[in-house]
């Protein structure tokens, strides 16, 4: 058994002296999701980012494919935009840049994904509107909905997608048809979503039927 072509589909958690079967109600470490269908991601974020025009306010969900994104921004030209993020990883990539107006709804830090939740962020976050919402997925099962293992995360989820006109979600494949314990909303609340080529047809399909605009980067 290769224990390492299976750590990089997800499949398991290496640790010292052997490996444990991920379970898809597990989040694992942030820096470990990092390394896990890294080209996808980055031509998912290729694809958000061209999106976005000059003048709007994004929501930058946390998540390593917004950080993506946020590494993406960095290079945009000629755009100035206001960026809503709950991650303070995608923040660092965005805090030294002079055409990014960056924006910090606070909360509580959850460490395993570097991201701030809860009543504070709720609140913050109830006064401002965006034009877009890029939302990062642990899951995305056409009848149970788009899915996270954190409830305080789904939550603060469910508040952005209130307030933005928009709501795109970034999904590399393998977390299509994933399930998970928390529900962030219904499919049938996104406008798009995008993902890569290695998707299921049928389930792109069905998302389509739902009336998500569904994008293969």
């Amino acid at each position: 058994m290769d224990l390492s072509a299976l750590e990089r589909a997800g499949e398991l958690v290496r640790t010292h002296g052997g490996a444990l079967l991920r379970r898809d109600d597990q989040d694992p470490p942030l820096a470990f999701k990092q390394t896990l269908h890294h080209a996808e991601k980055v031509r998912i974020a290729r694809v958000a980012a061209s999106l976005i025009q000059d003048g709007e306010t994004i929501i930058l969900d946390s998540g390593t494919t917004t950080a993506e994104i946020a590494k993406q921004i960095r290079k945009i030209d000629g755009k100035s935009i206001n960026v809503i993020t709950n991650a303070l990883n995608v923040a660092a990539f965005l805090v030294d840049v002079p055409s990014v107006r960056l924006i910090m709804p606070g909360g509580m830090l959850r460490r395993e994904s570097n991201s701030l939740s809860g009543h504070l962020a709720e609140a913050a976050l109830a006064e401002l509107r965006a034009d877009r919402l890029f939302l990062g997925a642990d899951g995305i099962d056409p009848e149970l909905g788009v899915m996270t293992p954190h409830l305080p995360e789904a939550q603060l989820n469910a508040k952005m997608i209130e307030i933005s006109r928009r709501v795109i979600a970034v999904a590399d494949s393998s977390k299509l048809m994933r399930r998970n314990i928390s529900r962030i909303a219904r499919v049938e609340q996104l406008h798009t979503l995008i993902t890569d080529s290695g998707a299921s047809p049928a389930v792109v399909e069905e998302l389509r039927g739902r009336g998500v605009e569904v994008i293969l980067a």
